[in-house]
């Protein structure tokens, strides 16, 4: 019963003390008060139960804190012993050599929980600088079109979010990709610095934005797990409009005389799954701006289940006089909405035509089924 007790009180102070000062406090509390137990107690435990501070303290703490509440727990089984008159027994020897082995292995364990701590801390540091390198904040503006993006990963602490995006100055215009990819995981981050490579690397070489996807879908497939793949959205600024080719993704959003989603003639499967998407042109006159985004804002749910009303609160977003208010105006309307930390990672991009110039006549033509929408 007096163990049971002592086990209870760890649970709970262990709770609310502080790693580094509190354990090791904790730990040699507990080694005293089995000792006094052992000294008073008309069932005496023996001293060998004093093992039970230096691995509650193992469990917690570094091996030279688990090593100073072992060689405290020793201490006290010399004083228990003295004090009970049997230090000199045999049962006495074979209890505190049971104590003496099970200190060193506490010390032991905790020195390579220590290690592995730190090689985790140090792997996260890695997934992190490696992200930071891959997905920046932006704010630039490239042939007369303003692009301001970053995004925000909803697991607490989390090295790797599964967003993307990129944006690139080629022959065939100002072009954008914005994706997800499935997890948070190093694999994630390995996808997305495959698919943001494969962008840059074919975004110049091919001329069809269409064509761009069925090739960034055949470089990544065989890097992609059977069950791994990446939404994406593809975009092209030209004079006048812009062309959108949808890979299994959100539609993006223009918002201008009218807010209205951009959507795709037929759905497309997502990079990964052998999409063959068509591509659709959409104009842009002078005040349009065009909202690229992650499922995380268009799917952040309120508590009662209701998605974030999307068309309803984004031009009240994106009337914003600069790019950036826009966004935090619009990560602020999804915490609102939510009433708490979001729950899927959100990327946002935001874009906005500096000057719009009419489209010429015979302007090339992206591709033989595409359409023009108003």
């Amino acid at each position: 019963m007096a163990l049971r007790a002592v086990g209870r009180w760890w649970r709970k102070t262990t709770t609310r003390s502080r790693r580094g000062r509190g354990g090791p406090v904790l730990a040699l509390g507990v080694s005293v008060l089995l000792t006094v137990l052992s000294v008073l107690g008309s069932r005496q435990p023996g001293v060998a139960v004093l093992v039970i501070g230096p691995v509650l303290a193992c469990a917690r703490l570094d091996a030279r804190r688990t090593a100073a509440v072992a060689a405290a727990a020793l201490s006290l089984a010399l004083g228990a012993g003295a004090a009970n008159g049997v230090i000199t027994t045999p049962g006495f020897g074979i209890e505190f050599l049971v104590l003496l082995v099970g200190g060193a292995l506490a010390v032991r364990d905790a020195a390579r929980h220590t290690a592995d701590a730190a090689a985790l801390a140090r792997a996260t540091d890695v997934a992190q600088a490696s992200q930071d390198a891959i997905l920046r904040p932006m704010s630039v503006e490239l042939d007369g079109i303003e692009v301001c993006a970053r995004n925000r990963c909803a697991v607490p602490g989390a090295s790797v979010c599964g967003d993307l995006y990129d944006v690139v100055h080629t022959p065939y215009g100002v072009r954008l990709l914005i994706g997800d990819v499935r997890g948070h995981d190093l694999d994630a981050l390995r996808t997305t610095a495959a698919t943001i490579g494969a962008f840059k690397d074919l975004a110049y070489l091919t001329p069809g934005l269409a064509d761009l996807a069925t090739a960034m879908d055949a470089r990544l497939t065989p890097e992609l797990k059977a069950e791994d793949f990446v939404t994406a959205v593809l975009a092209e600024f030209a004079p006048g409009e812009v062309r959108i080719v949808n890979c299994g993704h959100p539609a993006p959003v223009r918002a201008g005389k009218q807010v209205r989603l951009l959507e795709p003639m037929e759905p497309a499967p997502p990079l990964g799954l052998h999409p063959k998407p068509r591509l659709c042109r959409f104009y842009l006159t002078s005040g349009d701006r065009l909202l690229f985004y992650t499922d995380g804002l268009s799917e952040a749910r309120d508590a009662d289940g209701a998605d974030f009303p999307l068309l309803e609160r984004v031009g009240d977003a994106l009337a914003a006089l600069s790019p950036s208010d826009a966004l935090d105006t619009l990560y602020a309307m999804v915490a609102t909405h939510t009433g708490r930390a979001p729950t899927d990672d959100i990327a946002l991009a935001l874009c906005r035509p500096t000057s719009v110039i009419a489209p010429a006549t015979a302007a090339r033509p992206s591709a033989p089924a595409a359409r023009r929408e108003s």
